[in-house]
C-alpha cells in the first residue's frame, strides 16, 4: 500500500498536531484557553483509541457465523469513546459556566491575575 494514502499515517499525523496545539492551548494565561486545550487534548485522545480498536472490519454482528476468519471491528471502543465524548462535553460546559462566573467576581480571566487576587 502507498504509504501517502495510508489512514494510519494520516491519523497520526492528526493526532501529533492536535496534541500539540492542546499542549500549546494549556500552557496560555487565559482560562478559556485553558479549558480548549484540555478538550482538544481529550479529543485527541478518542481519536487515539478509535484508531487502535482498529479502522477496517466488518460489523461485529455479521462478523461471526458464515462471515468468520475476517477482522472484526471492536464495538467496546467505539462505545467507550462514545461516552467519554458526552462526559468530555458536560465537563467543558461545566468549565465554561464555571470560567464564567470566576470572570463576574473578579472581572479577569487572566489566571496571573487570578493568582494575585487571592
Amino acid at each position: 500500500m502507498n504509504e501517502a494514502t495510508n489512514p494510519q499515517l494520516v491519523l497520526a499525523i492528526v493526532l501529533g498536531v492536535l496534541f500539540s496545539l492542546g499542549t500549546f492551548l494549556v500552557l496560555r494565561r487565559d482560562v478559556i484557553r485553558v479549558i480548549w486545550g484540555v478538550t482538544i487534548i481529550s479529543q485527541a485522545a478518542n481519536v487515539y483509541l478509535v484508531t487502535m480498536g482498529k479502522l477496517g472490519g466488518s460489523v461485529p454482528i455479521f462478523g461471526h457465523g458464515s462471515h468468520g476468519g475476517g477482522h472484526i471491528t471492536d464495538p467496546v471502543v467505539q462505545a467507550l469513546v462514545l461516552t467519554a465524548i458526552v462526559i468530555g462535553f458536560g465537563t467543558t460546559a461545566f468549565s465554561l459556566v464555571l470560567t464564567y462566573r470566576v470572570y463576574q467576581e473578579h472581572g479577569t480571566i487572566d489566571l496571573n491575575e487570578l493568582g494575585d487576587s487571592t
